[in-house]
């Protein structure tokens, strides 16, 4: 069989899928995207090239709409240039129209990773009352499903990575949408014993307790400030607590520009407050290994979110066994079950978290165990070993529909 995946960026979510079916089933694997072309793990990579997109005369809703075109017409060109690529199966990200215009190319299914259907109420918009949407920001959301509601008419087959964001989605079209996860890589993130106490340059002594805290970007929809709030609370009280923040300084959700008045969210969180940046390691974003070898060594690790996408992190923590204390919202409760695999606790609630994080660092060994079922939980249900086959036979159910219609 040969598939062609189409995403914006690789690895991104397909990259690990494709190497594991051109190198474990023999597959032909294309992957087509923004980045450079070459070859990785058995996958040729083919680069489109962007000719224009959305520009400050665009209207405000529709430039997401306006980008996603640009896009979709510049992987069209990029495969049109290849009459060598005949691919059984298209699987494409939703949401800027990666496969929309394929049809023209290919007598062929397409099957649609969904990640997220935008909503004016319910969700990540309103959930925040101290950064309140904007009336036109509510009208972009519903102009922004614009590109959403092509894929899902368009495809043949889809799927999302949790139950909760499933739901989001229209009801006429969830029939249409298997709950399938990406997949955790276990022999990257796994629990490690024995590693140096180490955070960069920086020896940390085995009296000291290291609370990470982790994400792409600082921002009001990861709880960047929150969690800093918490921090500043634990440093107050206690002196044997370190924090290592990883990820970027900039916001790569939301409106947070607009209601701060400047670019950098963590510039902004910092001003807020009097800190103690001794107390504090800000290392950027860390390569797999160097992750899971920090989760390996953390005491707890602190994951925030709004009613949104499921970060990739907090599973990564999950399946490395470190204790985790998280929001209580979805799709986080699916993964973390309070008590069990890891501590909930109110978003907003700065003072419980603080107070339960302390708890954890008074005696870490106490709740290993949650840690360890964790583990347990990705191993069975969300590591890629359990994953990638369940993505197999969506890909072979939806080739099997496309060649026998009736």
């Amino acid at each position: 069989m040969h598939i062609l995946f189409v995403h914006q960026n690789y690895p991104a979510q397909f990259g690990h899928v494709a190497s594991y079916l051109a190198l474990r089933k023999g597959f032909r694997c294309t992957f087509v995207s923004n980045q450079r072309a070459g070859l990785t793990g058995g996958v040729e990579r083919i680069q489109y090239q962007l000719r224009g997109g959305a520009t400050a005369q665009t209207h405000y809703c529709s430039r997401t709409f306006e980008n996603a075109i640009w896009h979709s017409h510049a992987i069209y060109e990029a495969l049109t240039a290849r009459p060598d690529i005949q691919p059984d199966l298209v699987v494409a990200h939703s949401g800027f129209c990666s496969a929309t215009f394929l049809r023209e190319l290919y007598d062929c299914p397409i099957v649609n990773y969904f990640e997220y259907f935008y909503k004016v109420s319910g969700a990540d918009l309103d959930f925040r009352p101290d950064f309140p949407s904007t009336a036109l920001s509510r009208l972009r959301v519903r102009a922004r499903n614009a590109g959403l509601l092509l894929d899902l008419d368009n495809c043949d087959a889809a799927y999302s990575p949790t139950w909760w964001q499933r739901t989001l989605f229209p009801d006429a079209y969830q029939a249409k949408i298997r709950v399938i996860f990406d997949g955790v890589d276990t022999t990257v993130w796994r629990p490690r014993s024995g590693l140096p106490r180490r955070v960069g340059d920086r020896v940390v002594p085995d009296d000291m307790r290291i609370v990470t805290y982790v994400s792409r970007g600082m921002e009001n929809m990861r709880g960047f400030d929150v969690f800093m709030k918490a921090a500043k609370l634990l440093c107050d009280r206690r002196r044997d607590v370190i924090f290592v923040v990883v990820g970027e300084d900039r916001v790569c959700y939301g409106g947070d520009a607009d209601v701060i008045g400047q670019p950098s969210f963590k510039d902004w969180v910092l001003s807020q407050d009097q800190y103690d940046l001794s107390r504090f390691v800000f290392t950027g974003l860390l390569p797999p290994q160097a992750l899971a070898q920090l989760f390996a060594i953390s005491d707890l690790h602190i994951y925030l979110t709004v009613p949104f996408v499921l970060s990739w992190s907090l599973m990564n923590a999950l399946a490395c066994g470190t204790t985790v204390l998280a929001s209580d919202t979805p799709p986080v409760k699916e993964m973390v079950r309070h008590g069990e695999t890891g501590i909930l606790v109110d978003f907003f609630d700065v003072e419980r978290l603080a107070e339960v994080a302390s708890a954890v660092l008074d005696q870490p060994r106490d709740y290993r165990q949650l840690g360890q079922a964790g583990v347990e939980l990705v191993r069975e249900r969300y590591s890629v070993d359990v994953c990638l086959p369940r993505m197999l036979s969506l890909y072979e159910d939806a080739v099997d529909a496309y060649r026998s219609p009736f």
